[in-house]
């Protein structure tokens, strides 16, 4: 139950609205609960989670190209509808350059910038090499930077309670 903000926040990276990324951390979890022998103890969970859910959605879009256009509406496409609560403006400009970057660059930068995840546990999520989850970051905080309009990581006001806020823009922040 402690991982479930968590893979809803890594969700709401594959999908802008709320009840889709609800709906890929339930197929998830319905996965992992179905498939529970297969995991290795002593390896991390939520890795081993985030992988089913990155695997899960990649499956989606595929039935969906081979289904035809416009049948998953989980892709992003759709903007993020805005929080009954009034965030400052700058978690809103936040959450709107993470919501312009490359899928691949935004799963990066909400893994490690806000999940806290290791770089060896994100290029085991995102399947790919360390140094290819290095160079991602790089590029996704440069993104980030000349969207903001700032001149450089010291002047940028880039926190994980600002992104944490700028990803799960549908639930209160305790």
């Amino acid at each position: 139950m402690t991982l479930i903000p968590a893979l809803r926040a890594f969700a709401r990276t594959f999908c802008s609205d709320a009840n889709d990324a609800d709906d890929l951390v339930q197929e998830t979890l319905m996965k992992g609960i179905a498939n529970i022998s297969r995991f290795q103890s002593g390896t991390n969970m939520k890795s081993w989670l985030f992988t089913i859910m990155r695997n899960t959605f990649y499956t989606r879009i595929k039935m969906a190209n081979r289904e035809g256009p416009g049948l998953l509406d989980c892709a992003s496409s759709r903007p993020a509808t805005a929080a009954s609560q009034e965030w400052s403006l700058r978690s809103q400009e936040m959450a709107r350059a993470i919501e312009a970057l490359p899928d691949d660059q935004r799963q990066v930068i909400v893994l490690i910038g806000v999940l806290g995840t290791s770089y060896d546990d994100a290029a085991s999520i995102c399947g790919c090499a360390i140094g290819t989850i290095k160079s991602r970051l790089s590029r996704a905080r440069n993104r980030l930077l000349e969207t903001l309009g700032e001149t450089s990581p010291h002047d940028a006001v880039i926190t994980p309670d600002v992104s944490a806020t700028a990803i799960r823009s549908d639930e209160a922040v305790v």
